[in-house]
């Protein structure tokens, strides 16, 4: 079989400018040679809003405008699942809607976005359980929940991806690879986030042990990195607009060359792992991206360099390009194919106005 140890970039491009103007987010993306953002915070006349709610008129200029760039929606950044497990007082400011509501006005408007800027992936999230509470505990409902928006995506011919974050009950890769086993639904795929981790205090073992626990059902990576923070601890609460310490790939402790290398730790002429363990088989991680209709795996940058917290970061066109060439870099020392802009897709491209 050919080599399909093929991965694409993309990024959080709303990372780019503290405006959120889509000609800024999108110039940068262009001058790197990117084709593939995933969309969350944009500037519509003159006020920002988070992409999943735009009105009709509103997602008709974000789309002409993604046109004139040449560029494609890797995945809709959503919100979805970042709200309260339980209507229960813990001293946060998450919101609470009852699930039926939340099910059928939040989830469906956001599949509706996601369908019409034509991405296949809808991030998400797994719910915060009440603060000071065991995480576990609150697996059978957010099981339960998680499976209806699932069934939500599978409706409309999306994927659902749960990215491993703190404050959720899927804080960890262990805990949303339970979820995942449980739900056992095939759009549904695991988000692994080095940085998100780190800043909860796993070390740099304990990371790509979180990793390898995803791996079952890893859909995409987001590449974020950070140092390592002793104060914290796995599954404690995390202050997440105090997080300052994010940093490119190659100086963090997320340790992604070794994610990265092991995403080619298989026999490519017959498709199996090179030491036949199945914890290790990278290639079915490819397998399944193709089969989800996808291009490759996504690397979706979301690098947070200049600041970062509950629902967004900022990295500027500066920062947000540097790590985008740290990330080449790992990719070029684990060799994994990635594709940029060459000099015909730029001749051909539609110049914007």
């Amino acid at each position: 079989m050919d080599d399909i140890r093929q991965v694409v970039i993309s990024g959080f491009a709303d990372e780019t400018c503290a405006s959120k103007n889509l000609d800024q987010q999108f110039s940068v993306f262009s001058a790197l040679g990117l084709e593939y953002f995933s969309i969350r915070f944009v500037e519509i006349d003159g006020r920002v809003k988070n992409s999943v709610d735009l009105n009709k008129t509103e997602l008709l200029q974000v789309k002409n405008k993604i046109a004139e760039y040449g560029l494609r929606v890797s995945s809709l950044g959503s919100p979805i699942g970042k709200v309260k497990l339980q209507d229960v007082e813990d001293g946060t400011q998450n919101s609470f809607v009852p699930f039926p509501e939340y099910l059928a006005n939040n989830v469906q408007t956001a599949l509706d976005v996601a369908c019409e800027l034509e991405t296949k992936l809808v991030r998400g999230f797994s719910f915060y359980h009440p603060r000071g509470t065991d995480a576990a505990s609150h697996l059978p409902q957010t099981v339960e929940q998680l499976g209806q928006i699932a069934d939500a995506c599978a409706a409309r011919d999306l994927t659902f991806g749960l990215e491993v974050e703190a404050n959720l009950v899927g804080y960890s890769g262990q805990l949303l690879r339970q979820i995942y086993d449980q739900l056992n639904h095939d759009r549904l795929v695991l988000i692994f986030d080095g940085g998100n981790l780190i800043t909860q205090g796993y070390d740099t073992v304990a990371v790509f042990a979180e990793y390898q626990a995803m791996k079952p059902g890893l859909g995409w990576i987001h590449v974020k990195d950070y140092t390592l923070d002793s104060a914290a601890k796995p599954g404690e609460f995390v202050d997440e607009e105090a997080l300052m310490k994010f940093v490119p790939v190659e100086q963090g402790a997320s340790g992604y060359q070794q994610i990265f290398d092991d995403l080619t730790n298989y026999d490519v002429a017959n498709g199996d792992v090179a030491n036949d363990d199945v914890a290790n088989d990278s290639a079915k991680i490819f397998q399944r991206a193709s089969a989800l209709g996808l291009p490759g795996i996504f690397l979706d940058l979301e690098p947070h360099l200049k600041g970062g917290g509950q629902f967004g970061g900022y990295s500027g066109p500066d920062g947000f390009g540097l790590a985008f060439r740290s990330l080449c870099s790992q990719l070029d020392q684990a060799n994994l194919a990635y594709d940029l802009r060459d000099l015909e897709s730029v001749k051909n491209s539609i110049e914007p106005d």
